[in-house]
């Protein structure tokens, strides 16, 4: 009977807080740019100019995503001398971002740099 209950409890539908969370989460990375910058800070800090260099956009709309990603608390920052660094803050996030995109690039038989199951 309680291998029942838990199986039950598994498949529970999520509570509307949780689903609108994980909405506004997917909502927010469906933007090319973020998710790109998602997955750069994901192989490791990175400051806003080289974010933008990478992601190929400029610098005030690079640091306007960062700003969005900050406060949804998939990234976070801290300073280094002059510089703001970024990194990610959520490995739940990022593990969800490596599946995605490594599932489409096998797909598509493109290689991308694996990342390591610790989201880092």
């Amino acid at each position: 009977m309680a291998a029942e209950t838990e199986a039950a409890h598994q498949h529970a539908e999520p509570p509307a807080a949780v689903l609108a969370r994980a909405s506004g989460t997917f909502a927010l990375l469906a933007a090319p740019a973020r998710l790109h910058i998602v997955w750069i800070l994901a192989h490791g800090d990175c400051d806003v100019s080289g974010l933008a260099e990478r992601v190929g956009g400029a610098l005030p709309a690079v640091s306007q995503h960062l700003t969005k990603l900050k406060l949804a608390g998939l990234v976070r920052s801290r300073r280094e001398g002059r510089r703001q660094v970024y990194y990610v803050d959520d490995t739940d996030v990022v593990a969800v971002v490596r599946l995605m995109i490594g599932q489409l690039a096998e797909q598509q038989g493109a290689p991308v740099h694996r990342l390591r199951a610790t989201g880092a």
